[in-house]
C-alpha cells in the first residue's frame, strides 16, 4: 500500500470535528417528532388529557402610562398641509420669538 494512501486515511482518522456544528440543532438534524419552538414562553401547561390551562401569572403584564392630557397624537392625518421651507422657516422664526 503506498505510503500516501496511508497517510491520507490516518488523517482523515485523527481529525477532529468542529464543536460548534455540534452545538445548533435543527428539525433536520434532530429525531423526526423534534419541534424546536420560536422560542417564546409559555402561559400555561399541557394536561394529561389533551388540554391546555392557562396560567393567569404566566400572561404578560403591559404597564401603560396614563395618556388623558397627553399632547401628541398617535397618528398622522392623511390630509397634512404641505408647508413650503419659506413658511417653516418663518414658523420657526415666530416661535424662537416667543419664546424669548
Amino acid at each position: 500500500m503506498p505510503l500516501g494512501l496511508m497517510l491520507g486515511s490516518l488523517g482523515r482518522s485523527m481529525r477532529r470535528k468542529r464543536l460548534s456544528s455540534l452545538d445548533i440543532l435543527s428539525s433536520k438534524r434532530a429525531p423526526r417528532d423534534y419541534y424546536k419552538g420560536k422560542n417564546c414562553k409559555p402561559t400555561g401547561f399541557h394536561t394529561r388529557k389533551g388540554g391546555y390551562v392557562i396560567v393567569d401569572e404566566k400572561l404578560p403584564r403591559f404597564v401603560v402610562p396614563d395618556l388623558i392630557d397627553f399632547k401628541l397624537k398617535p397618528y398622522v392625518s392623511q390630509c397634512a398641509r404641505d408647508l413650503t421651507a419659506s413658511t417653516a422657516s418663518s414658523t420657526s422664526a415666530e416661535t424662537t420669538e416667543n419664546k424669548s
